[in-house]
């Protein structure tokens, strides 16, 4: 039974230890979070003991780290992991500098780490049956992919001062995603955005809204567009388009009543935000790394991954930035 050390107790800690204690082929042997009640909490739930992030990293009776904590522990916290032998499982992103993820990287790969980045999305059952059924070519040649991803509410103004900003920190999975599912990488990225939502934000230097174009090298293109704001719920929907045909996945409902009278037709809301709606997405991506470790299998997504999805997210925030396209090596 594969045994976890979790770093961070926090909203995505929680989800991840709760899955790994449920799943009957791994358990959580240690737990650490800066508070102390939050590492306490959890750990009663879920039969882990609280220990310190250095004592969890070096502990004997420990093959694998999952690091919740924020972005700017991540790339030491891998590092340090990697250095001790454990396979590691780390929220995205690895870093904000695309320098500092080269590194850490190197790291990884001179000591042969596993280790995968939770952009969960791409676990999640819909997106994963779209994406099956383009590899099998069931609308021929990909030409068009287009994601939609809008919040139900912006966060504070102050949270954008450390996100690295809406391209960073929300679009992030979105162009991980365009990468998973077109199968080519981008080499133009073009961004438009605007504080359309909270005026704050904007005077933070940060966007609320925005729209990005990508081109591969082959001419296939990717559509993202973003806000922070959704009146009706947490709006999360995809369409490619092929030479034969296209493949699109919708919102999910609360239920899949629809109720039909004069007045017309009526559904209930879809899901309201991200824990609710990708639940299913966490659960299928710790129990993939938990299958590729215990059983020798590569991680996907991996470390050239979150290096590839940074790279895009920092030329779609210097586009929006200068106004003007740029090239993605």
């Amino acid at each position: 039974m594969l045994r976890f050390g979790i770093l961070g107790a926090g909203r995505i800690g929680k989800v991840h230890a709760r899955t790994i204690a449920a799943s009957g082929k791994a358990k959580v042997a240690y737990l650490a979070d800066a508070l102390p009640k939050a590492a306490s909490d959890l750990a009663a739930e879920v039969g882990a003991t609280v220990a310190s992030v250095e004592d969890i990293i070096k502990a004997k009776d420990v093959d694998a780290i999952l690091i919740a904590t924020p972005t700017p522990f991540h790339a030491e916290q891998i590092e340090a992991g990697s250095n001790a032998g454990k396979a590691v499982l780390c929220e995205k992103p690895v870093s904000l500098s695309v320098a500092r993820i080269e590194d850490c990287l190197k790291t990884v790969e001179k000591n042969k780490t596993t280790l995968m980045i939770g952009f969960n999305r791409r676990f999640d059952p819909n997106f994963a049956s779209l994406e099956k059924r383009l590899r099998q070519g069931v609308i021929g040649t990909i030409e068009l992919a287009t994601i939609i991803s809008r919040d139900p509410a912006p966060p504070p103004a102050e949270y954008v001062k450390s996100s690295g900003g809406i391209f960073r920190d929300m679009m992030i999975h979105d162009l991980d995603l365009a990468r998973f599912l077109v199968g080519e990488e981008f080499v133009t990225v073009n961004a438009l955005g605007a504080a359309l939502v909270d005026k704050k934000i904007g005077d933070e230097g940060d966007c609320d809204t925005a729209a990005v174009q990508m081109q591969t090298a082959s001419g296939k293109i990717a559509v993202i567009t973003n806000s922070r704001r959704a009146a009706y719920g947490y709006d999360q929907r995809i369409e490619v388009h092929g030479s034969k045909g296209m493949l699109r996945a919708g919102n999910i409902h609360n239920t899949t009543v629809e109720v039909a009278t004069a007045e017309g037709f009526h559904e209930d809301p879809i899901l309201h935000f991200f824990t609710e709606r990708y639940g299913q997405a966490y659960s299928n991506e710790v129990l993939a790394f938990i299958d590729a470790v215990t059983n020798g299998k590569s991680v996907s997504p991996s470390g050239h991954d979150g290096l590839q999805a940074q790279k895009l997210a920092d030329a779609a925030t210097q586009s929006w930035q200068t106004g003007k396209p740029v090239k993605v090596a």
